[in-house]
């Protein structure tokens, strides 16, 4: 809350010759309630005054002098001096500003700025598996998030449709097309058709040299390539469009490697022209040691042909004349980072205007792993991710019926909980980790997952309901609000903006996952420890309105993160 941190900061600034901005940027909020409502940690004062920060966080609080503000007291523990506010003035200041606000934490800081976020990225022609769905849930919720904070956004789903690959399944489908139903099961059988080709590879090189000549042909324009190639992205996308549906994916293109690939010539020019492409055994390689990457990037390999590498690059340019970002994010799994790292390093030598090298950033993330380890569709041992939220679906139904056998619309309301389920779960854990799929985890009512926020949510509605109007910020006594229980509800409501001003500058979704599963606590215990319906009016509805606020907030951040929210369990 900038009010009471602009407060707390003149106050110290009377007390010492530091800059008023400065002292600002030290406050926090501490992590335990028992330690006021703000703190100013005195440690970063101490080289510079000699002094041990316990000595200055004592000096400076005997001088500060609380008539006449917000404060209600102060003390000192170990290097922070720990200010608390008044609690009135701290319901008044926050619930009123929630009530102006309309959409609560919504703000405005992006407006003007840019920025792309490419995710997703399934290849066509393949299963769209468990592998792809943290990467398809992380994009969305920040494209989301930065949309809400005012960004002009777009998301890119950069589509794997170029490579051998293709001339694999070309020559697969050459060889046995006829023998598959594409037209009913697209994905299923072109899969099939892969596994099945490449398995042949193995055994015979000569068939493998086919598949060569046929990605060849591809790139120099064939007929019938082409066509074939063109039917398999166009069936691949209908199927994953159902996917990104439940989802609540968003693009704005869907541009792929393919489109890319016609590019690549440029980025060749201007590193010649830079001096930085260099022969290496036949390969034309960008050397990076100076810039402490020890690997080189490779630009072309030695038959000639074109690398993940120089189509990043040419990618990087497209996008910065087509969408003039400010931020460029790329979210893909840590076995990429190396990779980004190399591409991020030599995007520099492309002429490009500074800002565009400098908003290039990759979001990493961890694997979903199963029982089984790791996935391939050579082998053909992948989960795929539209049985997954079926499954998911199912399995929210037979929880729901058995705790409420009597709930109208259970299979709309079971698709939201079984989906925000998997959304929840592959967003909750911090991105960096790994994340080991279990159901029992997933669809726990009780724990830290989506079906706990979203339940949480329904029992405000279920408040709200038994009332037939909200009473409005005039109708409320503040002081009514100022027990513990609200009072921790009250604090977390005032942190919305703050946490999602933390997600997109950390790119962490977890970040508001962790705080909607805070704020369910909050209001469970809030609702437990005070009557609401049936109290003294004043009382009433003053717990009406912070219901609606809590209500308002979980449903809010639940759909940034790409859920949706049923009214009744």
């Amino acid at each position: 809350m900038e009010k009471f941190k602009e407060e707390i900061a003149k106050i110290i600034s009377n007390t010492i010759d530091l800059k008023l901005e400065f002292i600002e940027s030290l406050i926090e909020i501490p992590k335990e309630n028992g330690n006021g409502d703000y703190a100013f940690p005195c440690f970063r004062l101490a080289k510079e005054l000699r002094k041990a920060p316990q000595i200055i966080a004592q000096e400076i609080s005997e001088k500060i002098d609380i008539n006449g503000t917000n404060i209600d007291k102060i003390n000192v523990v170990g290097g922070y001096i720990n200010f608390y506010i008044n609690k009135k003035e701290y319901v008044k200041y926050v619930l009123a500003n929630y009530s102006s606000q309309g959409e609560y934490g919504r703000s405005n800081i992006g407006k003007g700025k840019k920025v792309v976020i490419d995710y997703s990225a399934p290849n066509i022609a393949k299963p769209f598996h468990i592998g792809h769905l943290r990467n398809t849930v992380l994009g969305g919720a920040l494209y989301n998030v930065y949309k809400y904070l005012g960004y002009d956004v777009k998301g890119l789903n950069y589509l794997g449709d170029y490579g051998t690959q293709f001339g694999k399944l070309i020559e697969g489908y050459k060889r046995w097309g006829e023998e598959y139903n594409i037209d009913e099961d697209p994905i299923n059988e072109l899969t099939k058709i892969y596994i099945r080709i490449n398995q042949l590879c193995k055994e015979d090189e000569a068939v493998l040299e086919d598949c060569r000549e046929n990605f060849k042909k591809l790139e120099e324009g064939d007929k019938y390539c082409v066509e074939l190639w063109e039917r398999f992205k166009e069936v691949s996308i209908k199927e994953f469009k159902k996917i990104y549906d439940l989802l609540g994916s968003k693009f704005d293109s869907w541009d792929g490697e393919a489109f890319i690939a016609k590019k690549t010539d440029e980025v060749k020019e201007l590193l010649e022209k830079s001096g930085k492409l260099v022969k290496s055994q036949g390969a034309q390689i960008v050397e990076l040691e100076d810039v402490g990457i020890k690997t080189p990037c490779i630009i072309e390999k030695t038959n000639g042909s074109t690398t993940y590498a120089i189509r990043d690059l040419a990618a990087i340019i497209y996008r910065a004349k087509t969408f003039d970002y400010d931020k460029a994010i790329y979210v893909t799994t840590y076995e990429q980072t190396l990779h980004f790292k190399q591409v991020f390093a030599v995007a520099k030598y492309l002429g490009l205007d500074e800002k565009y090298t400098k908003g290039l950033e990759h979001v990493s993330y961890g694997m979903v792993l199963l029982p089984t380890g790791k996935m391939s569709t050579r082998e053909g041992n992948t989960v795929k991710i539209e049985d997954l939220l079926k499954e998911a679906v199912q399995r929210a139904k037979e929880i729901i019926s058995q705790k409420n056998e009597n709930l109208e619309e259970q299979e709309e309301i079971a698709k939201k909980v079984g989906l925000g389920a998997i959304i929840f779960s592959n967003l909750s854990t911090t991105r960096a980790k790994d994340i080991v799929f279990d159901w029992n985890t997933v669809l726990n009512f009780q724990g830290e997952t989506g079906p706990y926020v979203q339940y949480t949510y329904v029992r405000t509605k279920s408040v709200l309901n038994k009332v037939e109007t909200i009473p409005e910020i005039a109708e409320i006594d503040f002081e009514k609000l100022t027990d513990q229980y609200s009072i921790d509800v009250i604090k977390l409501i005032a942190r919305f903006n703050e946490i999602l001003e933390m997600v997109i500058q950390k790119e962490e979704p977890a970040v508001l996952a962790h705080y909607l599963v805070d704020l369910a606590k909050a209001f469970s215990a809030f609702y437990n420890e005070n009557k609401i319906i049936g109290t003294q009016e004043e009382v009433q509805n003053s717990r009406l309105y912070l219901t609606r606020a809590v209500s308002e907030v979980l449903k809010t951040g639940a759909e940034l993160l790409g859920m949706q929210m049923p009214e009744k369990m």
